[in-house]
């Protein structure tokens, strides 16, 4: 009798972040990732330097929790969500843990979009939601093995959401969703008139 198996998984971790940890005012969350926004004009002048759409805090400020209590409550949070992750993943951290390495705000105004990338050099990679209006970019995970298809004919239309060679993520506000950092993404066009506007972060193996 044949059998098919499916190997080597992807897994893809998406909850919402009142399933653990302190409870989060996503509106206070907005409110101060605005105000952080406002302040921050190294940010500012990295976004118009590099043409980066919006606002990001990536490669400004490296100490959300200790300037906003919200992110010390955020990031309280997001322990528990990794750490039930990785349980999933089946990791064997050696003794050690993964800890947050970096986490930074992203604001994408109307047409903005963030082309495919990944995360070198962590463990896990993920996003929480703070405002997700209609119209906003959803994430878009790439099958990794799409540069190995070659030849391969495209899928059907009607393909299987396990064989796709993307996948979409439509968050709403309070999502919180976590991936391994090798998998690449991005987030389409911003096609409403408001801002998307998301906490990205990544943990490290420590």
């Amino acid at each position: 009798m044949s059998k098919i198996k499916s190997l080597f998984a992807t897994r893809l971790y998406h909850a919402h972040l009142s399933e653990h940890g302190p409870t989060i005012d996503t509106d206070e969350l907005l409110a101060s990732c605005y105000s952080i926004a406002e302040d921050d004009e190294a940010g500012q002048e990295w976004c118009e330097t590099e043409g980066y759409p919006g606002y990001t805090s990536y490669a400004s400020l490296t100490d959300l929790p200790w300037r906003f209590p919200i992110f010390k409550d955020l990031v309280d949070a997001l322990d528990k969500h990794v750490a039930a992750f990785v349980e999933e993943l089946d990791f064997d951290l050696g003794g050690k843990e993964l800890k947050l390495e970096d986490i930074w705000i992203n604001i994408l105004p109307e047409g903005g979009t963030h082309s495919s990338h990944i995360h070198p050099h962590s463990v896990i990679s993920g996003t929480t939601y703070v405002a997700v209006p209609d119209g906003a970019g959803a994430l878009k995970l790439e099958d990794p093995r799409l540069p190995m298809m070659m030849t391969a004919p495209p899928r059907k239309k009607s393909v299987r959401e396990d064989l796709a060679a993307f996948h979409y993520v439509r968050p709403e506000v309070g999502d919180v969703a976590l991936w391994e950092s090798w998998l690449r993404h991005e987030v389409p066009m911003n096609m409403s008139e408001d801002d998307r506007l998301s906490v990205s972060f990544n943990y490290a193996w420590a």
